[in-house]
């Protein structure tokens, strides 16, 4: 059997007289260097073992606790007041400030810059060595890597990238200001606490179309946290809250913080005006951008 190539090759090549008397030394060194092999070989084997033990118990605890946690999805009742509660939690943000925000800035977990035109539907996604310019009305732009600008195939794929992230990371910006986006439905669910809460569905749009998120709110309509039944999450119901809220210079409420429980997630720098040097940048990112259709 192969577990016993190295054992073999040590007596093999140690107990050849013909061969110890010519090059004694030299095969002692390839018996050595047998059995070497094979603890190397019985070590690799054994390390992929634990590995695959340990990804498949991780993969069983994900599942299990996703079928032990996992909440159903709420079913509420859509109507008029669905849409006066979620229009009251648009007041809350003030979302008419929002709407007359045209520059955005501000960073989010994993290392995502971004410059925000969103009068214009321009942003700008710097990750790790890339930066790209993207219309956001049909996911067009230029992208770069290192300073060098990308073409074709490996251009469009950073173009992809960047609005994914977009989508998401732009989400936990504002998400309440999307209460009334194209392709939502919203919901009054009835709370065992005797108060109300907003299911607002996502039939369509974005790039998990399908989602479904319950607000939480105070009695001004402030959200404090939400529910999520999104399709990259096993666990239906994962909480998230909603804080560390701040004023932008256009006047519109956001929040930079959210707890999952076991992870705290904070957008850095976060600016928001008219003006770019509310954002402080004293230079258009996006020249580069209206120069080349």
């Amino acid at each position: 059997p192969r577990r016993h190539y190295g054992v073999v090759c040590f007596f093999r090549l140690v107990w050849n007289k013909k061969a110890a008397q010519s090059k004694k030394g030299l095969n002692y060194v390839q018996a050595l260097t047998c059995v070497l092999n094979l603890i190397k070989l019985n070590f690799m084997r054994r390390t992929l073992k634990i590995v695959g033990i340990i990804a498949l118990g991780l993969i069983s605890l994900l599942l299990i606790g996703g079928w032990i946690y996992s909440e159903p999805r709420p079913v509420g009742t859509a109507g008029p007041e669905a849409d006066a509660l979620a229009q009251k939690m648009q007041t809350a943000i003030n979302r008419t400030a929002w709407d007359k925000t045209r520059y955005l800035r501000w960073s989010f977990p994993g290392g995502h810059d971004y410059v925000w035109d969103k009068h214009a539907g321009l942003v700008q996604v710097k990750w790790g060595s890339k930066e790209v310019l993207l219309r956001t009305n049909d996911q067009s732009g230029r992208a770069w890597n290192s300073e060098q600008e990308l073409k074709g195939e490996n251009a469009e794929k950073a173009i992809q990238e960047a609005w994914g992230y977009f989508c998401n990371d732009s989400f936990w910006l504002n998400a309440p200001a999307k209460a009334f986006d194209p392709g939502t439905s919203r919901q009054i669910v009835n709370k065992d606490d005797g108060t109300q809460a907003l299911l607002v569905s996502y039939e369509s749009g974005g790039v998990t179309p399908g989602d479904a998120y319950l607000w939480h709110l105070d009695e001004t309509g402030k959200p404090t946290r939400y529910e999520m039944w999104v399709s990259i999450i096993p666990i239906g119901g994962l909480d998230a809250t909603w804080e560390d809220w701040t004023t932008l210079a256009s006047g519109a409420n956001v929040a930079t913080a959210h707890d999952l429980g076991v992870y705290k997630m904070s957008l850095g720098d976060v600016k928001g005006g008219n003006a770019l040097q509310d954002i402080a940048l004293d230079v258009n990112p996006f020249d580069a951008l209206k120069s080349k259709k």
